[in-house]
């Protein structure tokens, strides 16, 4: 029986070593948020973050992570939507559909919080998430606000 730190809680799950991680948060603790998109880890819609890492969630299975490795999913991300690329996403309207954004913010928050201040090729280099309505511009753009404190539009 894993015993996970998902969003700062301990959880105990009873899965099979070999479930993915998106499964064990979406079926077993009923965090939706994270999306299943792909099922091979290229469309990103299943980000979280474990260590502060982005981790696409469903082609990790449970037994890879462990105990003392904390996870966060959009839903802890905060507890309010204030971190600063949420409050950037809605200020944009980055969203078309929606699907791949949970998993869009979770891509973009790590990268800030290892480059506080990108530049438009490293988000190119490290947002490889897909989003289907072609947002990329939108993304883009709120990152940079993300980055200089919500001041800078475009």
């Amino acid at each position: 029986m894993p015993t996970l730190t998902i969003n700062g809680r301990t959880v105990d799950v009873t899965v099979e070593d070999d479930t993915p991680l998106l499964w064990v948060l979406r079926e077993q603790v009923g965090l939706t948020g994270t999306k299943y998109g792909c099922g091979v880890a290229q469309c990103g819609a299943c980000t979280v973050h474990i260590d502060g890492q982005p981790v696409r969630s469903c082609s990790m299975p449970v037994s890879a992570v462990g105990a003392d490795q904390k996870i966060v999913t959009i839903e802890g991300l905060s507890p309010d939507s204030s971190h600063p690329v949420q409050k950037a996403w809605a200020a944009l309207d980055v969203p078309q559909c929606g699907y791949c954004q949970s998993g869009m913010i979770m891509a973009a928050a790590a990268l800030l919080t290892a480059k506080p201040k990108p530049t438009d090729a490293d988000i190119d280099a490290e947002i490889t998430n897909i989003c289907r309505c072609g947002t990329y511009n939108r993304v883009r753009a709120a990152i940079h606000l993300a980055a200089d404190g919500g001041t800078r539009r475009g």
